[in-house]
């Protein structure tokens, strides 16, 4: 996984190397993931956790354990911030719900906290599933075209500020991440009971993507990033997204299966790579794909 969510971060220009980075860890598999993959790859960690005391001692049980894995993986000079919030009081001080008064309280600290600490960026944690979640759920509610957009690789910070988030684990799925975390890096993590409550609309779509194959949840998360790329051209964004969405279009007729590699490869300047459809073949030649029938 490490050379996967290496590529990604060098693909989408999600971070230089060896860039001091605030890394949101919350316990869960999917955060210490992040956090273990980021300081392999030689990242400055600052470890950022949200106390929001909502599920009582099992808030407390989470900030200790992140305290702990963090030591264990950063050592004990490790930056780690614990910020604790009364988030129910928030919720009704602004009639907004629990989870809006969470990720208003989280993203406003983020990108105080990041400032604060010189960070480069805002890590979070998101992967496949929640891309396919998150389009999984706005069709459930009914959406137009931005609601089938996939969360972008790298956004602003929805709460202001001018420190980015990025989400460098968009590359991989989670039963792939708790495989890498159990049998490879043999690390442990805690589990969040309230995502078992699925009166929790997003819970019960989660419980609803555990019956999908890997490859169904790619396919899903595929289709939410190339919906954002198709949104990024037509405003004239210049992005990774958009650059491989307009080559899609440009490319359709001819039947390819790899142009996001092709787009990749164009983007490296690598000359004589050489891709084939059932009937073509696209050769990179000074920097433009030459395509023949086969």
């Amino acid at each position: 996984m490490l050379r996967r969510v290496q590529k990604y971060i060098r693909d989408n220009s999600l971070l230089q190397p060896s860039q001091r980075v605030l890394v949101c860890v919350s316990g869960g598999a999917d955060s210490i993931a992040l956090l273990d993959v980021l300081q392999r790859a030689g990242y400055e960690c600052v470890v950022a956790h949200c106390n929001f005391h909502l599920r009582g001692d099992e808030s407390d049980r989470d900030q200790d354990f992140v305290v702990q894995q963090a030591t264990n993986l950063l050592g004990k000079d490790a930056s780690i911030l614990i910020q604790h919030f009364d988030t129910q009081a928030y919720a009704q001080e602004h009639a907004i719900s629990i989870e809006m008064a969470a990720r208003r309280l989280r993203y406003q600290w983020f990108a105080q906290v990041a400032l604060q600490e010189d960070c480069k960026a805002i890590a979070v944690a998101h992967h496949q599933n929640d891309q396919a979640e998150t389009l999984l759920l706005n069709l459930k509610r009914g959406t137009g075209i931005r609601g089938l957009c996939g969360m972008r690789a790298i956004s602003a910070n929805p709460e202001g500020g001018d420190i980015p988030i990025i989400r460098p684990l968009l590359c991989t799925t989670r039963d792939y991440i708790e495989h890498y975390l159990k049998d490879i890096r043999h690390l442990s993590w805690v589990n969040d009971s309230t995502n078992t409550d699925t009166t929790i609309l997003r819970n019960a779509v989660r419980q609803q993507l555990a019956t999908y194959s890997k490859a169904e949840i790619e396919h899903l998360a595929a289709t939410a990033e190339h919906m954002q790329g198709y949104v990024d051209w037509l405003e004239g964004l210049d992005t990774v997204a958009a650059g491989r969405a307009k080559l899609h279009e440009e490319l359709r007729a001819y039947g390819f299966a790899e142009i996001n590699k092709m787009y990749d490869a164009l983007q490296r300047g690598i000359g004589g790579k050489t891709f084939r459809s059932a009937t073509h073949q696209a050769v990179i030649k000074k920097g433009k794909l030459e395509i023949t029938p086969l």
